[in-house]
């Protein structure tokens, strides 16, 4: 499998570790769910980037599989976080919202669902450690604009449409310089509810 994804090295790093490009998410660690229903979505058109869709588009759902455990399966230490950047009062409004949520404005908090280390839940929450901001921003935007969706009922699309753009750079910029806590694995399934009903977390 080390070979048959070499043509993913360039934009995700060795092992999916990630690289220093922004906009190209780390993938070494994921919930094997998540990254599958993402590779099918490339693969089927309902995500729209133009290499991925390419080198996707033939492959079938076991061989997609094979490449979501590999990722999931890998172990690889964290780069250090984006040093803070931004205003104290933006950084605590990011804090605020990644942590406490929103209730006001039925916001839940990230945490509720991507974990308390934020390091994802099985099958289908993916990890928001080690993200770059500009990649943070250009995702929520992306779901608040309706271009990335996700398996009905689209929860991510519902918290998006709730947070307007400060929100969302005040997100990023916390989540990015966030410390990459001891326990980076994802959380497993379990029962309990959810704040919101969740496509990807459907047996």
């Amino acid at each position: 499998m080390e070979e048959r994804v070499r043509a993913c090295v360039y934009c995700h790093g060795e092992a999916g570790k990630g690289t220093d490009r922004p906009y190209f998410p780390r993938l070494a660690g994921k919930p094997a769910g998540y990254l599958f229903n993402q590779l099918t979505a490339f693969r089927d058109g309902r995500r729209q980037y133009a290499p991925m869709n390419y080198l996707l588009a033939y492959l079938p759902d076991e061989y997609l599989q094979a490449m979501a455990r590999y990722y999931a399966e890998a172990r690889i230490p964290y780069a250090a976080p984006q040093p803070a950047t931004g205003a104290e009062s933006v950084l605590r409004r990011g804090q605020q919202l990644v942590q406490q949520g929103d209730s006001g404005r039925q916001i839940p908090a990230c945490t509720a669902c991507h974990g308390p280390n934020l390091s994802g839940r099985e099958p289908g929450i993916p990890g928001l450690i080690g993200l770059r901001s500009d990649y943070i921003s250009a995702q929520l935007g992306a779901w608040r604009y309706g271009t990335r969706t996700s398996i009905e009922p689209d929860c991510m699309q519902l918290v998006a449409a709730r947070l307007t753009e400060q929100d969302v750079a005040a997100v990023a910029a916390w989540l990015s310089s966030m410390p990459i806590p001891s326990e980076t694995r994802p959380l497993a399934r379990s029962t309990a509810a959810l704040p919101l009903n969740c496509g990807s977390q459907k047996p």
